[in-house]
């Protein structure tokens, strides 16, 4: 049975067949996240250490540490910054250091910077996942030889040197090809984790036959592991957590065995209770004067002021019971028995986990 082992310094996660679905939170990653970029040009990590604890109490098992920050003003004064060569290295040595003091989940590293990939890798206590090597003949020639050297996993993406296809044979063909090109540097399959690439089912309506196709081949033909970008198959489509939570159990009873996603339900902004409260003021709903933001939006069906574990992380835990993946539903009981808002309670556990 394939299982790829990924460890923090007192914890294991394990991503296989047999095990839980492996839950790789995406939140530490500056891309599109104008204010956590902000943050880090100031060397401001309180948003990272927020999100890592938030994540984890939410129920990932690993954490994804990207370092694809753009410096705005530091590009005004020093060119260097506008070479991610020059900037991610430092960065992704900084967020590592800073998560793993707070949380003791493993850790996957995520760049396009072959630098920044090493400095993670040096800086990374226990056996992270590596994000990612691609059928690119020159990207293999880099990456792999790192996979090698620190004798870690690696996520492999299926596409190369023509681009995405949106041929599910020809991913199916790269994916093989890194495989293969993996074992001649004496890297076994199960620490090759796939990603066979999600479209958005919005502009190709047959992206979820074909992720579900790709997943069952690369378990029965090629013996690996499995990943993706969870929420792109939602992309651009109204009422995103539904088309996911439909997405993750199929995915999973395809043979899916891990996803990069946000494991936590973002709270409630102050804009959304402040345009609830007007509403209820004209429908001539008399509030309590000492009313917390608690109390309303819970009372009026908005969510939580908190973060807490998202709707994805419900449906994940339900299908990991219907896969036998929780025994006796034993996760399952306690997930609904005693929720627990992310960020509450503690992140550390100090003993080795099933994943």
């Amino acid at each position: 049975m394939t299982r790829t082992i990924v460890e923090s310094k007192t914890r294991t996660a394990i991503i296989g067949f047999d095990q839980p679905f492996c839950v790789i939170g995406e939140r530490i990653n500056p891309t599109g996240r104008k204010k956590l970029a902000a943050e880090l040009e100031m060397d401001d990590f309180s948003t990272v250490e927020a999100d890592a604890i938030a994540q984890v109490a939410a129920g990932a098992t690993v954490l994804d540490i990207n370092s694809g920050a753009v410096f705005t003003n530091k590009m005004a004064t020093d060119p260097r910054y506008a070479d991610n060569n020059f900037v991610e290295p430092p960065l992704m040595r900084a967020l590592i250091e800073r998560v793993q003091a707070i949380v003791d989940v493993p850790l996957c590293i995520d760049s396009s910077v072959p630098g920044a990939l090493e400095a993670g890798l040096a800086a990374c206590v226990g056996r992270p996942l590596l994000n990612s090597v691609t059928g690119e003949e020159e990207r293999m020639e880099i990456v792999l030889p790192l996979v090698k050297k620190y004798n870690v996993p690696v996520v492999a993406i299926s596409n190369d040197d023509t681009g995405i296809s949106e041929d599910p044979e020809v991913r199916f063909a790269v994916a093989k090809k890194i495989v293969q090109r993996a074992a001649d540097f004496g890297i076994p399959a199960h620490d090759i984790v796939v990603d066979p690439l999600v479209m958005p089912i919005g502009a190709m309506g047959t992206a979820g036959l074909q992720v579900f196709a790709l997943v069952r081949r690369l378990r029965e033909e090629l013996g690996v592991n499995t990943t993706c970008g969870a929420s792109n198959i939602s992309f651009g489509l109204p009422n995103r957590h539904g088309i996911n939570n439909a997405f993750l159990p199929m995915a999973m009873a395809s043979g899916m065995t891990s996803a990069i996603m946000n494991p936590v339900a973002l709270p409630v902004t102050q804009k959304a209770i402040a345009e609830k409260k007007a509403e209820v003021a004209a429908a001539g709903i008399v509030l309590p004067p000492d009313i917390d933001d608690e109390t309303f939006v819970v009372l009026f069906g908005l969510g939580s002021t908190r973060p807490r574990p998202g709707k994805e992380m419900e449906a994940i835990r339900a299908a990991n019971f219907l896969t036998d993946n929780d025994p006796s539903g034993g996760e399952w009981i306690r997930f609904n028995r005693a929720p627990v808002a992310a960020g509450e309670g503690r992140a550390r556990t100090g003993r080795r986990s099933r994943g």
